[in-house]
């Protein structure tokens, strides 16, 4: 293990802040959150990108025109869970600012919208219709906003504008945060979105809050003639990194504000197993403990990538603390009411989520794995935000801030031992060196830029066509060709070569399927986070709260890491209806219309299990296409597991958007640079369904059109392939 010391972080205050600018009494803006504002209003900017370190107030920077009572806002998020609690957070800037105009502010989720349409008796269209108009700060997520300006949630009779053309210009600002998440299909239908609102309507302002900017996404926005500003604390030096007490003092005189403590950090060198982390942090049960014990009042974090072991070593560190009155907790990002509480109230919390970490659980002591640079970063960053907490009324102080690091052995070796070592062994850092080093030595991802030409004018056509409606073609008369023209320059696509292609792929989806409508490619590249062929209703029996033991989970993910029992659709929807009536509280259930399957989860293998996709014929010729494929007759092959066969009784005749390669899965991944979860998975045929190690990998869905933007550039030579 190699440990450094992090320098503490102070942000830069705004200057020269008119008094029209309304602030409760006591607060101060930073640098970034004044120029955010200015930007906003400036009529010459369409597009703020605020990069600000975490923990350095992004969302207050987002909202603040909005306390002023002066604008209306869509802010959209990645996660229902974190529009949850943006939506606590903006609730609470109102309390404080109280603005004028008593902004409204509703979250509205794909749950949420089947609800409420449901109690008002709307369809879903008219259900976001409703509550838009009800908001002056509408909190959604992004799938929504991209489905409503695809033609979603409409009927037959109504023009293609119905919803988003009023809510496009019902809103002045729409503020993407945490943008940093989203995949190439995902920043390709926001730049659609984009280019509809752009063709369509008065000049808005978008918001993008991300502390890792894509240059890339920069570059296109340029291209389509938006107009963009990043405010960038770091470029401008509007960050400080004291060394001493007196340096720290000088700039508290100076009303700069401390944004992050000082952190012990340490390394950890993990083998590249999938249960290394969790086997180290069995093994260190009593270290851990030992933190807590000889600093009373710490509170701590354990941030991991798998749920499954969340669910594995939750018991036993709960166990483990108990024995000194000390409490864990789970810390999913799904809890509310009561069970939030307890989980605030907690010692320690493990989880996947660093929802609520780091902000209302305030902790002095963290460990957390990581799945790249920006991963790490962004969990690093929930640590030292407080100088402690309150308890029963009284103020806990933190005595130090401790966090270890669960990485890969060669990213050690890269920092610390290899050639060209960049640290040594009790290291001083500040925060901006020590990110630069961590984004240029940890593992190298795959940005999957060629997705935009390739795939990204798909969803483009789809929008030129709505806008050619008969119902609306006088009204946007002069936008069709503006949106084609800015859609063709950002893709790098012709309009008339792209429809070619989608007409090429519903022919060969007739031709396999004997039907005369569908087209599965097309529907793929034009959703947001695509279709999910493999997804499986679960009742999770080891969720202690019982309306949150209806999920969905993904067959792979079942196949490895769940002991379940088959379950029938109708006994699941029974019990979903009875759950609902028993707690008076009602429980969407749309998501569940095309599971694959229904189970109950009875608990979480210590090991995973090993298991492939089959195929009944000769995987060769399909691989050999380099080609986005339907494929049906895939199979599950996993002996051993007696529930497989009923599954694959459904499996076999689902239609799979998939892309083959000629490789295994651990040889495609490293070659290809794929992210930890990409979602590419093991596959046989008729000739290989023995062989130890399957010969093919398989992706599905988008996934599929991901691989697809990268095989496409490669060449064979005798069998192998390698990036041109």
């Amino acid at each position: 293990m190699y440990s450094i010391q992090l320098k503490p972080v102070y942000s830069c205050p705004a200057s020269n802040v008119p008094q029209e600018v309304h602030l409760p009494q006591g607060w101060q803006l930073s640098w970034h959150q004044f120029e955010t504002l200015k930007a906003l209003r400036d009529p010459n900017i369409d597009v703020v990108f605020n990069t600000a370190m975490t923990g350095d107030g992004k969302s207050l920077a987002a909202y603040l025109d909005i306390l002023q009572g002066d604008c209306h806002a869509i802010a959209l998020y990645p996660t229902n869970a974190l529009a949850a609690d943006q939506e606590n957070q903006v609730q609470s800037y109102i309390d404080d600012f109280l603005p004028p105009n008593e902004p409204r502010v509703n979250r509205l989720s794909g749950p949420e919208l089947e609800i409420y349409s449901e109690n008002e008796g709307l369809r879903k269209g008219s259900a976001i219709a409703s509550r838009a108009g009800q908001s002056e700060v509408l909190i959604t997520n992004p799938d929504i906003f991209h489905y409503l300006h695809r033609g979603a949630y409409l009927t037959g009779k109504d023009t293609p504008d119905k919803l988003w053309n009023r809510i496009d210009k019902d809103f002045d600002l729409f503020i993407f945060d945490e943008f940093h998440v989203f995949a190439a299909p995902q920043v390709a239908s926001v730049l659609n979105t984009m280019l509809l609102i752009q063709a369509t309507n008065r000049r808005k302002k978008f918001l993008f809050l991300s502390a890792t900017p894509s240059d890339s996404l920069l570059k296109r926005l340029d291209k389509a003639g938006f107009r963009c500003r990043v405010i960038n604390p770091i470029d401008e030096g509007k960050y400080q990194f004291p060394e001493t007490q007196a340096e720290a003092e000088a700039l508290e005189a100076d009303h700069w504000r401390q944004v992050a403590r000082s952190i012990d950090l340490t390394f950890v060198s993990m083998e590249p197993t999938s249960k290394a982390s969790e086997t180290w942090l069995k093994e260190n049960q009593e270290p851990i403990l030992k933190q807590f014990l000889e600093h009373p009042g710490s509170k701590g974090a354990i941030i991991l990538n798998s749920i499954a072991a969340v669910k594995r070593l939750t018991p036993a560190f709960r166990e483990c603390f108990a024995q000194y009155g000390l409490t864990v907790r789970e810390n999913t990002g799904l809890s509310g009411g009561q069970e939030k509480a307890e989980s605030l109230a907690a010692d320690l919390v493990i989880g996947t989520s660093t929802i609520d970490v780091g902000v209302d659980f305030k902790i002095n002591f963290l460990i957390f794995e990581s799945s790249d640079a920006g991963n790490f970063i962004q969990r690093l960053g929930r640590l030292g935000r407080h100088d402690g907490y309150q308890k029963d009324g009284r103020e806990i102080q933190f005595d130090g801030f401790m966090a270890f690091a669960l990485v890969p052995n060669f990213f050690v070796e890269r920092l610390f031992t290899g050639e060209g070592v960049v640290l040594a062994d009790g290291d001083i850092c500040d925060r901006l060196q020590f990110h630069t080093l961590i984004r240029e030595n940890y593992r190298r991802i795959n940005d999957f830029e060629g997705y935009y030409k390739r795939w990204g004018a798909v969803q483009s056509v789809s929008l030129g066509r709505q806008l050619s409606n008969p119902a609306v073609k006088s009204q946007y008369e002069g936008s069709v060709q503006k949106f084609q023209q800015a859609c063709e320059t950002v893709f790098e696509a012709r309009f008339g070569q792209v429809f070619g292609r989608i007409k090429g792929w519903a022919e060969e989806w007739q031709n396999l399927s004997g039907q005369k409508t569908g087209n599965p490619i097309a529907e793929d590249a034009m959703s947001f986070r695509g279709s999910s062929p493999l997804q499986c209703g679960l009742y999770d029996l080891t969720e202690a709260n019982e309306r949150d033991r209806f999920k969905t989970y993904d067959l792979p993910g079942v196949l490895s890491n769940l002991e379940i029992e088959m379950w029938s659709k109708s006994a699941f929807l029974d019990m979903l209806d009875e759950t609902a009536k028993r707690t008076g509280q009602p429980i969407a259930k749309g998501r569940f219309k095309h599971c694959l399957g229904f189970m109950k989860l009875r608990g979480y293998r210590e090991e995973r299990l090993n298991w492939k996709f089959t195929y009944p014929g000769d995987l060769q010729p399909i691989a050999d296409a380099y080609k986005v494929q339907v494929l049906i007759g895939l199979q599950v092959w996993q002996p051993d597991n007696p529930w497989v066969s009923s599954i694959n009784q459904r499996l076999k005749k689902q239609a799979l958007v998939c892309y083959v390669l000629r490789k295994p899965v651990r040889e495609v991944r490293l070659r290809l640079q794929l992210p930890m979860h990409f979602q590419i998975y093991p596959a046989s045929d008729a000739n290989s369904v023995h062989d130890a190690n399957a010969p093919y990998s398989v992706a599905f869905g988008q996934s599929a059109l991901l691989i697809d933007t990268l095989a496409h550039r490669f060449r064979r030579e005798g069998g192998e392939i390698w990036v041109a």
